[in-house]
Parts: C-alpha cells; structure tokens; sequence
C-alpha cells in the first residue's frame, strides 16, 4: 500500500493527478490514500519532496533523476537499435554474474500490463549441458523414426536432431550459445518488451543475443523440463540465446522503406 508523510508532503497534488488508479486525493492542501492501487509507484516517482513510499518494494532501489546519468542522446540510441544484429555464432566464454544481473534489470523495470510485473526470468548458464540433454531427450521421443510419419510441426527439430547426431559439432538450435534466458508470463507483449529492453542491454556490454521461437516452442511443450526449470503451469513466452558474438559487423543491414501512414 502506498504511504505519505505528512510531515514531507507540500500540498503540490502532483501525485494525485498522475495517479492512474484515483487513489490519491489532496484533502487541506495534503495528500491523502482513499484506496487500492496497482502499486505503479508513479506517485513515488514525481513527488518533488520524497514524501511518498511502497513498503512492499525496496525502496533503497528508488534512484532521484540526474540528467547527466539518465539522458538517452536520440542519435546514439537509434544507431544502436540499427546496429543490433541477431547473433548466430557465440565465442565458447561465460557470461559474467555481473552483466546477467545487468540484463535482468533491464528486463525486470520494463513496463507490464495493469502493472502486474508477473514476467518469469530464468538464465540457465551453469546447467545447460543438462537443459541441451533434456531438449533433445524430449525431442528423440517425440519424433517418429521414419522421416515421413514425423507431424509437421516436429519436422524442423527432427532435422535439428540428425544434424547434431551427424556432426556434434552442428549446434543448430543452440548456436552454441552459453546461456539460454526463457521469459514466462500471464501476458505474450510483457515478455516481449522485456526480451527488446534485455537486448538492448545485452548489446550494450558488448554482449549479443537471438530470439529462438524453435527452442521457446519445444521448452514450453516439455513438462518434465518445466518442472526441472521450476515453472509448471507457467508458458514460456520468450526465450533467448546470449553470449559474446563471433562475428563482427561492419556497417548497419539495409531495410524495406517504412510501411507507414501519416495523417
């Protein structure tokens, strides 16, 4: 629930005005808490005196606006977003505790529905010898021997399975990787805008990363992996593969021209 202190609070009705739920009220120049709310921390936010708190969050976490630390330059953004490439090739190198915390963040401060902030993260570096077994353990089952009796929707990690057993060295559906990151939620847009801020994070600390839709797929059918992962009844919404790319680009990749509509 949120709190004002009086003692703190100058009577600005700036809380109350931003508050999405109308919970806030401004009663002899203070503001007062008439309800529920989604717990948004707006109010917290634009306080101009810090009289507002959250006791279910850490507040310690709360940091006051620098505009030297928090300023975006426009350019700089935008030639990231260009630059970004899905990387398929990764350096055989841990991902640092540090940077994983990093992209975490990144992806734990985005915005959710209603606020619900219910997005799952799992990062599975450590294991994923035995997350890769119990893949492809699942997929072995699944798959009927004869090419031609496999269901459609299994043919591609069919093929995925023969290349490895051919070549151990063809890790199609890991791309060999270090590290796999699945998103659950309640809500598919709250993963996904979780997955593009963790991205965009990941390239900052010079880190790349690809969306597998293949491996989200297999993962979320696979109850024995779920329950391992400690996600039962929960779906994997996004899964991403990180590391350090090996590859390096040059330039920006070339675009369709925009389909848009001005009005």
């Amino acid at each position: 629930m949120v709190t004002i202190d009086e003692s703190k609070c100058i009577g600005c009705g700036k809380c109350a005005k931003d508050c999405i739920a109308q919970m806030i009220e401004m009663n002899h120049k203070r503001a007062r808490v008439s309800g529920e709310c989604i717990l948004c921390g707006h109010c917290v936010a634009i306080c101009p005196a810090d009289a507002v708190r959250i006791p279910e969050y850490d507040m310690d976490e709360v940091e006051p606006y620098n505009k030297e630390t928090f300023h975006l330059d426009p350019q700089t953004l935008l030639h990231t977003i260009k630059f970004r490439r899905s990387i398929r090739d990764y350096i055989q190198t841990p991902v640092e505790q540090e940077k994983l915390e990093q992209i975490l963040q990144a992806g734990r401060y985005t915005a959710t529905a209603k606020n619900n902030q219910d997005c799952h993260f799992l990062f599975i570096q450590k294991n994923l010898n035995q997350l890769k077994a119990m893949v492809w353990d699942y997929i072995d089952q699944a798959a009927p021997a004869k090419f031609r009796d496999i269901p459609r929707d299994m043919l591609p990690y069919a093929v995925f399975n023969r290349r490895r057993k051919t070549d151990p060295a063809d890790d199609y559906l890991f791309r060999n990787a270090p590290v796999v990151v699945f998103i659950t939620s309640d809500w598919k847009l709250d993963a996904g805008l979780a997955s593009q801020n963790m991205e965009l994070m990941a390239v900052s600390l010079g880190l790349g990363m690809l969306y597998n839709g293949y491996l989200a797929r297999i993962a979320d059918e696979n109850q024995a992996l779920k329950a391992w992962l400690g996600i039962e009844g929960k779906e994997i919404k996004a899964c991403m593969l990180l590391g350090y790319p090996n590859v390096t680009y040059a330039r920006t990749a070339p675009r369709k021209p925009a389909n848009v509509i001005w009005k």
